[in-house]
């Protein structure tokens, strides 16, 4: 590989330290302590620090020490602001290497490195890179124990990466409580990730998150919508498969290479805008697309001061990401129109978080068009995600994308649908009993595990548009849990409209979207204080639904309403078939699957 450095070179620049000899046994005083590691360690012991000055201005452009009693490190000054004496860089223009695995390489395998750009000069870095390389050894596949990571921070709050510096290692899921989270997915910022080592990638001004965009509308330091992007790589086969003419021209020692086209997209909006302390993270609704996408080679972004000290190249293991100048992304003025506009997708899937319990930073994790009846992460069910509430959510499928990411308001329930979903279904968890919360991967204080174990039944609703016009018509209840449909409703049959408003996605804002959550919550609100008012007629006691009768906030005011609207018309349901009033049967079916209780009235 041609980036392969000499080990007996860059050992010898730390030769005068006798093999780490003089770093002090005084440790720093949070190292492996029950506090949070916020911080890079401070130095214990300034005999242990060297500078050289490389570009000849006599002051330092490089400070060598040690962190962790043996770990060698290097600070390099890519803003002429480093002095001798300092016992460390600073965090605007400068990069720190970690020679984790102490082979005397930095930024090679197995090595942390991370660097601060600060593209204004205004003295705050706008703009952070964290690569944490794996081992040499793994090829001809992604690796998910290494981060490529750009955080480009485009409300300047300096909030970046979040480093556990007792473990050198980078942890994006980090919170606290069940979503506030350390690293930056809170506000308006900017990602870009991939999981392959840095010197595994063909051209590092791409990568696979491509972007994963935050925006704050409402200027409360909380995001209201998520915006994620994917490249997904072509991989270089192994040696025994047949060859790809793509990396015919490619370093043998590239891995990775990016189709410069968005293949995948999901857009999540936190509809009701309850975000808050203790609920950082709470959004509502995920979009999902997928297929041919769009290209994106010309969304390109230069970056003063991305381009690291030339004259420190010699140290690395592989210098190309300090030699970048631009990087390749839609940015987060154009990423929502090109998804919508350019996009050529195959198919289009939609999940709402009807229990309001996911509190992860990416989406309402989505459902599978998968078995309606099996459970548990990669079981075949809906929820064969890892990060899939197990039940509780609402996913609903287009799978030709004809409805190319639309929605409407159904006359069924009054709740959002997709718009040409050719099916849906709701798996019911009426009191989050099992909470969604942040389960899954990456928690690192469980081993890949939702917070609660699976269920073994749950009651279930499944919808479909058999008449091909892209609307539901039809709904199916299992609500004993037992695998089978015991009540089926056409609507056709009840010579219903499915039809409903239909809200170009494409076109619609954040506050577009508030206001469609507004009308919806409205309108299902109406509609059970018309049920009230009906089962009043008939002499139905409701005073026993009286919680759901004081809703709090506008969730509750959603979901309360629902509940109340449906509990109240199969109590009404129950009363016609005591009386053996079949016409009363039908004429609560029509009002409660058209949403108009009026004529009950009369």
């Amino acid at each position: 590989m041609k980036y392969y450095l000499n080990k007996l070179l860059l050992l010898s620049l730390f030769a005068v330290l006798s093999a780490y000899g003089l770093y002090a046994q005084q440790k720093y005083w949070n190292e492996h302590t029950k506090l949070t590691p916020w911080r890079f360690p401070l130095v214990t012991d300034k005999a242990a620090i060297t500078y050289e000055d490389l570009t000849g201005d006599g002051t330092p452009d490089i400070i060598r020490t040690f962190i962790l009693d043996s770990i060698p490190v290097m600070w390099i000054d890519d803003d002429g602001d480093m002095r001798y004496g300092d016992t460390e860089g600073d965090t605007d223009n400068d990069c720190l290497l970690i020679d984790l695995n102490r082979d005397g390489i930095f930024g090679g395998p197995e090595d942390l490195s991370i660097d601060w750009v600060d593209t204004d000069d205004d003295g705050i870095a706008d703009m952070q890179i964290v690569i944490y390389n794996g081992k040499e050894d793994i090829r001809y596949s992604p690796d998910y124990k290494s981060d490529f990571i750009i955080v480009i921070d485009i409300e300047k709050d300096d909030i970046k990466t979040f480093i556990d510096w007792n473990k050198l290692l980078p942890l994006c899921w980090e919170r606290n409580g069940h979503a506030n989270f350390y690293q930056d997915y809170h506000g308006n910022t900017l990602l870009l990730k991939g999981h392959n080592s840095s010197f595994r990638v063909a051209d590092p001004r791409f990568n696979c998150e491509n972007p994963f965009i935050f925006y704050d509308y409402d200027g409360d330091n909380l995001t209201e919508m998520a915006l994620r992007l994917m490249d997904v790589p072509y991989v270089r086969p192994r040696p025994d498969k047949p060859e790809d003419k793509k990396f015919e021209e490619i370093d043998p020692a590239h891995d990775i290479l990016y189709s410069q086209r968005i293949t995948w997209a999901s857009i999540a909006w936190d509809m009701d805008n309850d975000n808050g302390q203790g609920n950082e993270f709470d959004l509502d609704m995920t979009i999902h697309f997928a297929g041919k996408g769009f290209e994106y080679a010309d969304q390109v972004h230069a970056f003063k001061n991305l381009r690291g000290l030339p004259e420190a190249d010699k140290y690395m293991y592989d210098p190309r990401w300090r030699q970048m100048e631009e990087l390749i992304y839609p940015d987060e003025k154009v990423a929502y129109d090109m998804t919508f506009k350019e996009g050529e997708w195959d198919y289009c899937w939609f999940v709402f978080d009807e229990d309001d319990d996911c509190n992860r930073w990416e989406r309402v994790e989505l459902y599978y068009p998968y078995d309606l009846f099996k459970v548990g992460a990669a079981k075949g069910g809906l929820d064969s995600h890892k990060q899939s509430d197990a039940i509780g959510d609402r996913g609903e499928f287009d799978e030709d994308n004809s409805g190319k990411g639309k929605l409407y308001l159904s006359p069924i329930d009054g709740r959002i649908h997709l718009y040409g979903a050719e099916w849906g279904a709701w798996r019911i968890d009426q009191n989050a009993s099992y909470f969604q919360g942040y389960g899954g991967l990456y928690d690192s204080r469980h081993v890949e595990q939702r917070l609660y174990p699976d269920p073994e039944s749950w009651a279930t609703v499944r919808y479909s548009d058999t008449d091909d016009n892209g609307f539901f018509d039809l709904v199916e209840y299992d609500l004993d849990g037992d695998g089978k449909f015991e009540e089926c409703i056409s609507l056709i049959e009840l010579g219903i409209d499915d039809r409903g408003v239909i809200y170009d996605t494409a076109n619609m804002k954040y506050e577009d979207m508030r206001a469609l959550f507004d009308t919806c919550t409205d309108d299902i609100w109406q509609r059970a204080q018309q049920a009230i008012e009906v089962a009043g007629k008939y002499r139905l006691n409701t005073s026993w639904y009286a919680f759901w009768k004081q809703p709090r906030t506008q969730f509750e005011r959603y979901s309360y309403g629902f509940w109340l609207n449906f509990y109240i018309y199969k109590d009404l349901s129950h009363l016609a078939q005591l009386r053996g009033d079949n016409e009363m049967k039908i004429q609560l079916d029509k009002a409660y699957y058209s949403g108009n209780w009026k004529k009950m009235l009369k």
